[in-house]
């Protein structure tokens, strides 16, 4: 553990009216290394204590006299959203822990506390506070070259370089009426980037999102441009098209690549000319939105194909995003998880689990053919299928083993698979104990040199790694 982390800059604010009980966890930090450390006897001080200076960590006893823990829990959160509060009960209440984490605790402990779990908890806090504070400072140390919105982008959480790029690149053509194409494979955020698009144009029109895969053209038609009354049988009354409802907003057409010819031709016509007609309508409308189309296609090999067109392409690309797969983003995975942990534990009404580092490691070496939507996926089922505080990895595993030969959404192999060793065949082959070893210090580098999970990477049990490693080490 580096020194930081020993001695955190901000302070661990111990809240307690026992004096006993304040020493007690004073010493039980210290030995972990945890030296800034203030304590508050009395809980009608509590909360100017942490006006007057800010805290890493909060450890709340809810059974106080004067000012309770759970009144104080309130204004904790109220006040200071991102300053994590562990709280602390006399007995297992489900009902009150349930609701101290609805209301925005970090996690609870039962009396009588053990020193481990409680160094284990605030060890835990002050990382994720550590994530928080690293993404915001890379964050607002990219952002402040030119990005003044950075708002906008709050709910697309990253530590990742190419994807702060991104955000410049959308800033400085959020406020353009051409149109604009984002790309990326399935799960990577492409709606959440074209809210933000939205969001930053401060255009006064609605954001309105349509999928048009499989529909057909009259479908399109309809959902576009609406109808007047009597244009087809059952037309009573007439009825706006999305554009219209869009006004002078955004309007996102989802899986733009798998759009029908027919209607590839009634949207080329939307964007050269301005303007369309409603079904059964004589005069046209003029179209005042933004368009906005993503897809998960390569549009390129599309119009090869034949089955994109390639004027509307170029129409459609006067602006481009290509985002990038999880797997590229790579220092992401963590801060992920642990929002998605959150997440889930809140919507399940389930106290936020532990977890062991493993975990992190085994999702480093997996290719997310999913991208982020699958590992929120892995974690919503994970704390489903949790049976007690901790997040077990089974889940993880066998989800793993059922998605080890998936190829990513575009349909091309992920650069980081973990079937991907680079053996070279072009000179003389090796021996089988030669490419066995070099296969089992592949799996140990991936690994970090755990050997659980390298024996699950190679399909044998531990001992069998383990005495082939033996051999290794002595041959």
């Amino acid at each position: 553990m580096d020194e930081r982390k020993q001695s955190p800059s901000l302070p661990i604010l111990l809240v307690d009216d026992e004096a006993t009980t304040l020493r007690v966890h004073e010493i039980a930090l210290s030995t972990a290394g945890y030296t800034n450390i203030i304590s508050c006897q009395d809980s009608r001080q509590a909360l100017n204590l942490l006006r007057e200076e800010e805290a890493c960590v909060i450890i709340l006893d809810l059974n106080m006299p004067g000012i309770s823990g759970q009144q104080l829990l309130d204004h904790f959160v109220a006040e200071f959203p991102e300053t994590p509060v562990i709280v602390i009960t006399s007995n297992d209440d489900v009902k009150t822990v349930v609701e101290c984490m609805k209301k925005g605790a970090f996690d609870y402990l039962v009396k009588p506390v053990t020193r481990s779990r409680l160094q284990n908890i605030v060890r835990r806090a002050i990382e994720i506070q550590e994530l928080r504070q690293e993404n915001s400072q890379l964050k607002e140390k990219i952002l402040n070259q030119g990005l003044t919105r950075s708002d906008a982008f709050s709910k697309i959480l990253t530590n990742n370089k190419t994807m702060l790029a991104i955000f410049q690149y959308v800033e400085s053509i959020a406020i353009s009426s051409q149109p604009l194409l984002i790309t990326g494979e399935t799960g990577v955020g492409k709606e959440l980037m074209a809210k933000a698009v939205h969001t930053i144009s401060n255009r006064e029109g609605n954001c309105v999102f349509v999928n048009v895969a499989g529909i057909d053209d009259n479908a399109f038609s309809d959902t576009l441009f609406g109808h007047v009354r009597g244009a087809f049988t059952g037309a009573e009354k007439q009825r706006a098209g999305l554009v219209e409802r869009a006004g002078q907003g955004t309007l996102v057409l989802d899986e733009i690549g798998d759009l029908c010819k027919e209607s590839q031709v009634k949207l080329l016509r939307l964007l050269q000319e301005g303007e369309y007609f409603p079904l059964g309508a004589d005069l046209p409308k003029v179209n005042e939105a933004r368009i906005v189309v993503s897809t998960n296609i390569d549009l390129t090999r599309a119009q090869q194909e034949g089955t994109f067109r390639k004027d509307l392409y170029y129409r459609l690309r006067a602006h481009h995003i290509e985002l990038p797969p999880l797997r590229q983003r790579k220092e992401d995975i963590h801060l992920l998880f642990e929002h998605f942990l959150s997440e889930a534990a809140q919507a399940l009404q389930k106290p936020k689990p532990l977890y062991p580092d493993q975990l992190i490691d085994l999702l480093l070496q997996y290719h997310f053919p999913g991208n982020i939507r699958e590992l929120r996926a892995m974690v919503f089922d994970g704390v489903g299928s949790a049976r007690n505080r901790s997040l077990s990895m089974d889940s993880f595993y066998a989800h793993l083993e059922r998605h080890k030969t998936d190829t990513p959404a575009t349909g091309t192999q992920s650069e980081n698979h973990p079937t991907d060793i680079p053996l070279s065949l072009s000179g003389p082959l090796p021996t089988l104990k030669e490419a066995s070893d070099l296969l089992i210090r592949e799996a140990m580098l991936r690994t970090n040199n755990n050997q659980s999970m390298a024996a699950r990477l190679l399909g044998i049990s531990r001992q069998t790694l383990a005495r082939n490693l033996k051999s290794i080490q002595t041959g």
